[in-house]
């Protein structure tokens, strides 16, 4: 069979390309051997680079490339990084106080959580200030316009765009010349570079780089929705999350009507910062006080403790609750939801062996209410303190807080910015606080709180007994 005047034969190759890590082989083989990960290699069909038009490969909206530079870092001038607030609030704190230009940021999230519903609002609220452009790939224009009318958003200088073609998305934004884009959602996305389906691993990293090199060659800032497996993370490589400048998860249980937007990486920001919202039926509201709410449902109960944890640059007080149980197995559970379980297991060697306090034939659950995942050691305390108060069937004294960290040798060691947790409890009305020392005012009161300062495992639990 001739070949077509003036063209080549098409050349593909076949590679197996590792999910994780984006590696690529000549041949399968059960582990990557860049990043240990095992059964992660799937096949894809690719073309090589030479076969790809010269446009797509550099981009269309690119011109006359010229060649790199080595610079004297002291010779390079910085300037602040200039924020455009969102509209909202929350949404603003989790980006780290507003969109930097030229950003790319990746937001994962369950589907149904709202993640399109959020940066439709965002678009509508900064329509009037940068022109926008809504790219969605999972559905029809018809579609999108109809939940901007029912969450009551204005349409005016809204733009949208059914394409999955990444090509023709960077040919339009090149024409329309927009300072922020949305791309819902990165996994529907493809390339005519090459021969692999759409949500393939070679596919989601060709089209993110595509969408990353445009934002930072022409400043526009970039919004890239992402699917998630069954186990949390975002579908697709991860070399993915390298790519960008943010990831953010949406996180929110399907029975509560509450949302949690959380930064697991950010370049222009705090990581772990945390922003809540509360969906309506006029799409989602923040949730300025969140405190106020995790705390709406807390009373005088045995098992029941609180205390002032810190998600990024925000403290936040939760409710931690534990339910202690004689176990009828011989190896009795230990649950922890919000905290990690081997951390709480540790705990309670801790309470057995300097708190003589022995809970080895008991079932023990802890929980964060809420739905909040805990990370810091600040919880130590308090979930000893909910433990003990269980065990006993005697709540701790009203309007109590706790917080602090619990050594291996049972000494309570002080935890980071400590007077601005004393400080939101304080507002909150709280009255006391069982503290580390070191992290203990000098005063022995803070704003009308008492403030009770511990050394050690066996001080705190006399405490909490008063």
């Amino acid at each position: 069979m001739s070949k077509a005047p003036g063209k080549s034969a098409s050349k593909s190759r076949t590679a197996y390309v590792c999910g994780e890590c984006g590696a690529e082989y000549s041949k399968w083989q059960g582990q990557c051997g860049e990043c240990g990960a095992w059964n992660t290699l799937s096949q894809v069909v690719v073309e090589s680079a030479s076969d790809a038009p010269a446009a797509a490969r550099r981009g269309s909206w690119a011109g006359k490339i010229d060649p790199p530079k080595v610079t004297a870092l002291k010779d390079v001038l910085h300037r602040e990084d200039v924020r455009t607030s969102t509209g909202i609030g929350e949404f603003d704190r989790v980006l780290g106080g507003g969109l930097v230009e030229g950003a790319v940021v990746l937001i994962g999230g369950d589907p149904g959580i709202g993640k399109s519903t959020l940066l439709l609002q965002a678009l509508a609220s900064m329509a009037g200030r940068l022109p926008a452009l809504y790219v969605t790939g999972e559905e029809s224009l018809a579609q999108v316009a109809g939940r901007a009318s029912r969450l009551g958003l204005p349409l005016d200088g809204l733009s949208a765009l059914a394409e999955t073609g990444v090509e023709r998305i960077l040919e339009q934004a090149v024409q329309t010349q927009p300072k922020l884009l949305v791309a819902d959602s990165v996994q529907t996305l493809w390339t005519e570079s090459l021969t692999a389906a759409p949500g393939s691993v070679s596919q989601v990293r060709e089209s993110a780089a595509r969408l990353v090199r445009y934002a930072k060659e022409t400043g526009t800032a970039i919004f890239l929705v992402g699917h998630v497996t069954k186990e949390g993370g975002i579908a697709g490589p991860r070399v993915l999350e390298h790519m960008v400048d943010a990831v953010l998860y949406f996180e929110g249980d399907s029975g509560s009507r509450f949302r949690v937007l959380r930064a697991f990486k950010n370049r222009f920001g705090a990581v772990n910062e945390l922003g809540v919202f509360a969906m309506s039926d006029k799409g989602l509201r923040e949730v300025p006080n969140p405190s106020a709410i995790f705390l709406s449902g807390t009373g005088r109960q045995p098992g029941s403790c609180v205390m002032v944890t810190r998600e990024g640059t925000r403290p936040l007080m939760v409710e931690v609750q534990a339910l202690v149980d004689a176990s009828p197995l011989s190896n009795p559970r230990r649950v922890a939801v919000g905290l990690e379980q081997n951390r709480l297991a540790m705990l309670l060697a801790v309470l057995h062996r300097h708190g003589g306090v022995m809970v080895g034939d008991q079932d023990v659950f802890v929980n964060v209410v809420g739905g909040i995942r805990v990370q810091e050691t600040a919880a130590d305390l308090p979930v000893l303190l909910a433990v003990l108060s269980s065990l006993r069937d005697r709540p701790l004294s009203e309007k109590t807080i706790a917080f602090g960290e619990i050594g291996l040798s049972g000494e309570i060691r002080p935890v980071p910015n400590g007077e601005e947790r004393l400080k939101e409890a304080a507002t909150h009305g709280f009255l006391r606080a069982i503290v580390p020392k070191a992290n203990a005012p000098k005063a022995g009161s803070y704003k009308g709180m008492e403030v009770i300062a511990v050394e050690r495992l066996a001080d705190a639990l006399e405490a909490a007994a008063e």
